[in-house]
């Protein structure tokens, strides 16, 4: 099964790309993660969504390719990044690629919320008339990951946490179902 990722921090040292990593390498037999390039994504302008440039028409295939979407985003300013809604704004249009696609989302914070505004947000967004992403019901499927710097090991950068694991573990079997639909 193959998912494309979108990260919304472009942070080398981010910890929801260390997430994304994480999952990578522990889901490896259950789905292929591909975590897409949003940070050559020009602003989304509408003169030129026809016909847009190569790194548009890249995500847009990686995207309509996939079995399903993996959205992993910390939280600035109580929302979602500019660069990540600009991706979903250049995904909402012309080909429409995130209608009916099953949509995961996490996010990690060193913060003790987690990133749950942001996710409030990011499902407000995914409901719009131009995505209408298929979501699994939020109630015991949202992964808001605090205190971050308590959970992933510095040394490997990986999410190490048996708890926060375990329940991952029971979030990403409810996608992959939900994506075999």
């Amino acid at each position: 099964m193959k998912i494309a990722v979108l990260i919304g921090s472009l942070r080398q040292g981010s910890y929801n790309l260390q997430l994304a990593h994480t999952m990578k390498e522990r889901y490896i037999n259950k789905m292929d993660l591909d975590i897409a390039e949003i940070r050559s994504l020009p602003f989304f302008d509408q003169d030129i969504e026809l016909n847009p440039p190569q790194a548009v028409k890249e995500l847009l295939g990686k995207v309509a390719r996939a079995d399903g979407v993996l959205i992993i985003t910390p939280e600035y300013n109580w929302s979602v990044p500019g660069v990540l809604k600009n991706a979903i704004d250049w995904l909402s249009r012309v080909d429409k690629v995130l209608i009916g696609k099953p949509v995961m989302t996490a996010g990690v914070s060193p913060g003790m919320m987690g990133t749950i505004r942001s996710q409030l947000h990011l499902r407000e967004i995914l409901a719009s008339p131009g995505i209408q992403a298929k979501l699994l019901p939020p109630a015991g499927n949202e992964i808001y990951i605090s205190s971050a710097g308590l959970k992933f090991d510095e040394t490997t950068s990986r999410l190490v946490d048996d708890s926060t694991l375990r329940f991952i573990d029971r979030v990403v079997d409810k996608f992959i179902e939900l994506t075999r639909q």
